[in-house]
């Protein structure tokens, strides 16, 4: 027998899809005003343009599975992907009480559609939190992304090179390269792939993903939106804010001058650099074993069948 869901009033569902959308604009209207403009960000504008989740996406509230809307304002959820009307079995008494339709996630629709991305997120959550974190890559993966290439032709053609061509190339040719990250490693120039000590692929990435790994880290976002609208937003928004502020620390420790845009080197080639870059990627490790806990929760509730993790 069904048991009633959590309901939440029209009031209380609504104040807190205000205080989502207040929360998403401080990061998406700068960016909106800036593309308008034709403007560019090295820092912020990344997780609007890397990642596929848009603002506008990202600034619609959701409560999660399991959870019912009421009130008349719940109507116009029915007009969005992955709600229905809840069941009466699925409310409590009085749930709707003259005030419109009772709306809840269809999680039978979304599971039908998005098996496999849930399959696969539960897969490199579960592997990356049971793995030892590593923490000597001291962010090389950008110091590789220029490696032996023409100031004109780097990934940032607008932003100067700390250290210049020639010290840039040096750094990395005195480094021991180490990229676990698939998506970091495939940016590399070709004349550094073959330097890293390991061949990330897409294929192998569930078997090398390492929860000191910024990148990593950064990627809960990627897995807390592409498992939306079924966890929460406020889980979504606080993998979001975990990944801006990564993103801000890996472009400090990168070879680009970003002194300009407010954000200072953490200088990677000194000693007292390359210990300051663990401090913080071991800070940036702590909080996201705490999130990338809550999200493996959200999903082993998930009505799938567990893929053999072996």
């Amino acid at each position: 027998m069904t048991s009633p869901l959590p309901a939440l009033s029209e009031q209380d569902w609504q104040e807190r899809a205000a205080a989502h959308l207040r929360r998403v604009q401080r990061y998406s209207e700068p960016y909106l005003r800036r593309r308008s403009t034709g403007q560019k960000h090295p820092v912020e504008d990344f997780l609007f343009t890397y990642y596929t989740q848009k603002p506008g996406q990202l600034s619609r509230w959701h409560p999660g599975a399991g959870v019912v809307l009421t009130g008349a304002a719940a109507a116009e959820r029915l007009g969005w992907k992955f709600y229905r009307e809840a069941y009466p079995a699925e409310l409590e008494a009085g749930a709707t009480a003259g005030h419109g339709p009772a709306v809840v996630l269809d999680l039978d629709k979304f599971m039908a559609q998005r098996k496999e991305a849930v399959d696969f997120a539960r897969i490199i959550l579960g592997r990356t939190l049971a793995r030892p974190a590593q923490f000597g890559c001291f962010g090389l993966h950008e110091w590789a992304m220029v490696y032996q290439q023409e100031a004109n032709a780097v990934r940032h053609e607008y932003l100067e090179l700390r250290l210049g061509s020639g010290g840039t190339d040096q750094v990395v040719e005195d480094s021991r390269i180490r990229c676990t990250h698939f998506d970091a490693y495939r940016f590399y120039t070709p004349q550094a792939s073959g330097l890293n000590e390991l061949t990330p692929t897409r294929e192998n990435q569930r078997d090398l993903e390492q929860p000191g790994c910024l990148h990593a880290n950064m990627d809960l976002y990627k897995w807390a939106y592409k498992l939306s609208p079924v966890l929460p937003s406020e889980l979504v928004m606080d993998c979001f804010e975990l990944s801006w502020r990564i993103r801000a620390m890996d472009m400090q420790a990168s070879p680009y001058d970003l002194a300009a845009w407010g954000y200072p080197p953490i200088r990677i080639e000194t000693a007292q650099g390359k210990a300051d870059y663990v401090a913080a990627q071991r800070a940036f490790s702590a909080e996201a074993e705490v999130l990338r806990s809550r999200l493996l929760a959200a999903v082993d509730v998930l009505p799938a069948g567990r893929p053999n993790l072996k």
